[in-house]
């Protein structure tokens, strides 16, 4: 299936990020700034392709540093994938990254996937190992032609090219593991030559400074960006539990219940606890936020938002880079944004878009 991006037309000096050959590991080393990113999945229809291609072009206007698109148990969406990271490099200005998973699949058929995403020009890849079909909790097996980990792809992903490669973390533990086992993981993954790190989904930021804190101490200095999504509706409570590997925190809980039968409602307390937890981890120091955007692009565009909105900020407050950021991402240049990305923008920081906007 193949879907055209229309993409949005800046110049290249106008761009936020003027330095389109950067990898993600030298954004992340400059620290000047925290970066902004949004992961996709790959559409299954045309239908999904269109909601796709619409939060993309949303979200391009605000030029967030990179893009990635995930990538199917046992490779089940290998075509799907690299189609949509295709199209999306080609159509758009965006850096794109590709996800890669040694689950179900020998090294040939690993090796045809990054030989594939560098004839297109891809340079990044997060090499994960991939849940079993059932999901987190179903027992790994090693395809008996495969990789026996991540760590194993993340060096297979480097003896094809110049790739700069990305991995997985687990600020609440990965399943079956230990706190102390996962920090070891990374380290030997940054040994393999990965280059910074993107966390599973978490609600509590002091897993993240802890993972961190372990990391350091065992002398590894990968950069974490912290992956997050918002619970839009009081259904996800317990399936994100389940992604995160620990229940959402209980004051969490109680915000969201409060309001559950009004759907906009928990929506609004969803993104500002979004916000809350993204605010609390760039002021300890994230490098950077990913978010988790299940192919919508509103609530993004509503926690960006809310931080944008943050009032007070001094001169070298550790939030400083990226309200800034925020800001010159909504606030400047207007007129090249789309109509609906415009009018969104009236109500930057507040608690509810505009009725009838986006889905």
């Amino acid at each position: 299936m193949q879907h055209e991006y229309r993409p949005t037309a800046v110049a290249p000096e106008d761009r936020l990020d003027s330095r389109p050959d950067e990898t993600i590991a030298q954004l992340l080393a400059r620290a000047d700034r925290p970066t902004i990113s949004a992961e996709f999945f790959p559409p299954r229809d045309d239908k999904g392709a269109a909601v796709l291609h619409r939060s993309i072009e949303r979200l391009e206007a605000l030029h967030p540093d990179f893009v990635s698109v995930t990538y199917g148990a046992n490779g089940s969406s290998r075509e799907r994938t690299l189609d949509a990271v295709r199209d999306i490099a080609s159509s758009t200005g965006l850096r794109v990254m590709g996800h890669l998973t040694c689950t179900g699949q020998s090294v040939d058929e690993l090796r045809a996937v990054i030989d594939g995403y560098g004839e297109m020009g891809v340079r990044h890849i997060l090499a994960i190992r991939g849940d079993m079909p059932g999901g987190p909790l179903v027992p790994w097996e090693r395809h008996p032609r495969g990789l026996a980990n991540a760590t194993e792809l993340v060096g297979l992903i480097r003896s094809r090219g110049e790739f700069c490669v990305g991995v997985g973390a687990f600020p609440d533990v990965h399943p079956g593991s230990t706190a102390e086992r996962d920090v070891q993981v990374l380290c030997d993954k940054q040994a393999a030559g990965a280059e910074f790190a993107i966390t599973q989904l978490f609600f509590r930021p002091g897993a993240y400074r802890r993972l961190v804190e372990r990391l350091r101490d065992a002398g590894c200095g990968l950069p974490v960006i912290a992956g997050m999504m918002p619970v839009t509706a009081i259904g996800q409570i317990d399936r994100f539990a389940e992604l995160s590997g620990a229940p959402l925190p209980d004051e969490m809980v109680a915000r969201l219940r409060a309001v559950g039968d009004d759907r906009a409602a928990v929506r609004g307390v969803g993104t500002a606890l979004c916000a809350e937890l993204a605010r609390e981890l760039l002021a300890g120091g994230a490098p950077g936020i990913q978010f988790f955007t299940q192919n919508r692009s509103v609530a993004t565009l509503e926690i960006l938002g809310r931080l944008a909105g943050v009032p007070g900020e001094v001169p070298g407050s550790p939030l400083r880079g990226v309200v800034l950021r925020a800001r010159g991402m909504f606030f400047s240049r207007l007129d090249r944004l789309t109509p609906e990305t415009s009018s969104w923008l009236h109500w930057c920081g507040s608690a509810r878009p505009t009725p009838g906007g986006f889905p």
